[in-house]
């Protein structure tokens, strides 16, 4: 079977954890630390802070940056709930704005008609590990002197020119076991404010100032020491991860030949990392994409739909945005399929899913 997913956890990540058990010191501690310092230098930006998870970091960063009730932020529809329900956690409105058919990222074109006097921030969602057009978003909040936290849970490793994902503003990972690398369940936030990240920092410790002494309101999300000691050992592999989900797109590129099937497309300028391979199936397809799933699936190959309903049209928002509609994004939830990619494909996998898929005619 060839599943979309599928974690590479080997003996050093085994042997990190075990140490870490016997250790005693199974939360939140030094090797936690080691690991923030860690990823701070991957990505390179000055700080970074660790969670249990990539809503959490999102969460924090938005209270971090002061966003609160009747603030507005601007983001994509089309993206994880997580997203934007980070967005509403601190009383704020998501602001959509609709997204680039060709990249499945928010249009920079469209942010600045959305922008009002309640705007305080903006979002960007690196979508199946794809870079937004951060140059342009940045000149944007410069502009209108906005905020920008970007959501890079599926981007570990991705670039848009010489500036790594994470470097620049204030940034969300998540390390769920499907993400490029895991730490079982984790997130963190990466800055080059150190405000931002004491305050980060306190606010996902119970707002703990001293050791129980507490000053503001704060969450339990805090990464154990177990889950980091596992991203330790991933982050050494990650690069070449990367390097192999890069080359299985480049072969599923070269060699996917069915009408009406759209392959993705990257800017010259970013360094796509595919978390995910997501392929359009458009109307001039001789199959419609329920009829490509269930080829592939009765193949052994199993695809996923990320994501096929808008956030604006789930019954958790659509009270909200009743009437509101961003045409490509409702188009692209129909077209989108993504394509198994994990660096733990084979050969013959990759063969198996390109034979399948140009079986259509």
């Amino acid at each position: 079977m060839i599943y979309i997913a599928k974690p590479s956890i080997g003996k050093e990540e085994k042997d990190a954890v075990l140490s870490v058990l016997d250790s005693g010191m199974i939360t939140e501690g030094r090797v936690t630390k080691e690991f923030e310092k860690k990823f701070a230098e991957f990505v390179g930006s000055k700080f970074a802070v660790a969670t249990d998870s990539g809503t959490s970091a999102l969460h924090v960063s938005l209270l971090c940056h002061g966003i609160g009730k009747d603030d507005e932020v601007i983001t994509t529809p089309f993206t994880f709930v997580a997203s934007v329900n980070s967005i509403k956690f601190v009383g704020a409105k998501p602001v959509f704005v609709d997204i680039n058919e060709d990249t499945f990222n928010i249009d920079p074109s469209l942010i600045e008609e959305k922008i009002t006097d309640k705007t305080k921030a903006i979002l960007p969602v690196h979508l199946y590990g794809n870079p937004c057009d951060m140059d342009r978003i940045n000149e944007i909040a410069e502009k209108h002197n906005l905020v920008v936290i970007e959501d890079a849970c599926q981007a570990h490793g991705s670039s848009v020119g010489v500036h790594n994902t994470g470097s620049v503003n204030t940034t969300c990972f998540s390390f769920h076991p499907t993400k490029n690398m895991t730490t079982v369940m984790g997130g963190m936030l990466t800055t080059n404010d150190e405000d931002i990240s004491k305050l980060a920092t306190k606010l996902k410790l119970c707002g703990e100032s001293n050791f129980y002494y507490y000053d503001v309101l704060g969450y339990n999300y805090r990464m154990t020491n177990v889950n980091a000691a596992i991203g330790l050992e991933q982050l050494k592999k990650l690069p070449e991860f990367n390097r192999k989900r890069r080359e299985n797109a480049k072969y599923l590129d070269e060699n996917i030949k069915v009408k009406g099937i759209v392959l993705p497309k990257v800017d010259k300028n970013s360094k796509h990392v595919y978390h995910q391979y997501t392929v359009r199936v458009t109307n001039d397809c001789s199959k419609t994409r329920d009829e490509v799933i269930e080829l592939l699936r009765s193949n052994g190959i199993f695809p996923q739909v990320y994501y096929p309903l808008s956030i604006h049209k789930q019954k958790l928002y659509e009270k909200d945005y009743n009437g509101e509609s961003y045409p490509i994004t409702e188009r692209i939830c129909n077209e989108v399929l993504s394509l198994p990619i994990h660096p733990n494909l084979t050969q013959e996998d990759l063969n198996k899913i390109v034979d399948v898929l140009n079986e259509i005619r």
